[in-house]
């Protein structure tokens, strides 16, 4: 999965024709470090439909500042520039497919 910064955020997420999942991390997070590999799943099985991107929270505070980001692992879905989706905390493959359902 590809890495975004605040600086890239906007033409990286924002910008994109298709819908964006933004993994709101930190290398300090167990829970993020148990949905990561999930995520890279769902990222090869339907990342033609949706891309999925990691934003590392200590290297880059602006953008979770920008959208609210209080705790993670959030996991924010982008369309059009706009947040259309937020998941919070880390939960099984099954429960991350049936809330990404209407985007795969």
């Amino acid at each position: 999965m590809k890495a975004v910064t605040d600086a890239d955020f906007a033409s990286e997420v924002l910008d994109s024709d298709k819908p964006v999942l933004v993994d709101f991390w930190a290398e300090w997070c167990g829970p993020c470090r148990m949905v990561a590999p999930i995520l890279e799943e769902i990222s090869q099985a339907h990342g033609d439909k949706l891309e999925i991107v990691k934003l590392n929270i200590d290297e880059n505070p602006k953008v979770p500042a920008q959208y609210g980001v209080m705790q993670i692992p959030t996991m924010n879905v982008y369309r059009n520039g706009e947040v259309v989706k937020q998941i919070m905390g880390a939960k099984p493959k099954a429960a991350l497919l049936r809330d990404l359902a209407e985007f795969i």
